[in-house]
């Protein structure tokens, strides 16, 4: 009975070794790394509007034209997604999602 008190207690201890009490910015010591030079460190965008970004529809998906989509839509992030490409179903609403075609074209541009 005693060494079950004993293991119970060690446990404890074991835990209290991963808190983050006490710690600012969740328990991290480390500083956050300093944005690349010449970055905004102001957010790109805010919710999604997919209608902003109906003119990409027909394009090729190029770097440029995502990322034009995306801040046209107001978007934080965008994501190209082609056929039977797996991606996560979590809506997000800071998100452009730019559906591609077989050959790397917009098919379609929602938010989410």
């Amino acid at each position: 009975m005693r060494w079950m008190q004993l293991m119970g207690g060690a446990a404890l201890v074991a835990l209290a070794g991963c808190s983050s009490i006490g710690l600012p910015g969740g328990g991290s010591t480390a500083p956050a790394a300093p944005p690349p030079i010449g970055a905004s460190t102001a957010p790109k965008g805010g919710t999604c509007n997919a209608q902003a970004a109906q003119w990409a529809v027909g394009q090729s998906a190029t770097a440029k034209v995502v990322e034009q989509a995306r801040v046209r839509a107001g978007a934080r992030m965008a994501r190209t997604l082609r056929p039977d490409q797996p991606a996560t179903l979590e809506f997000n609403a800071e998100r452009l999602n730019l559906q591609l075609d077989a050959g790397g074209k917009v098919t379609a541009a929602r938010c989410g």
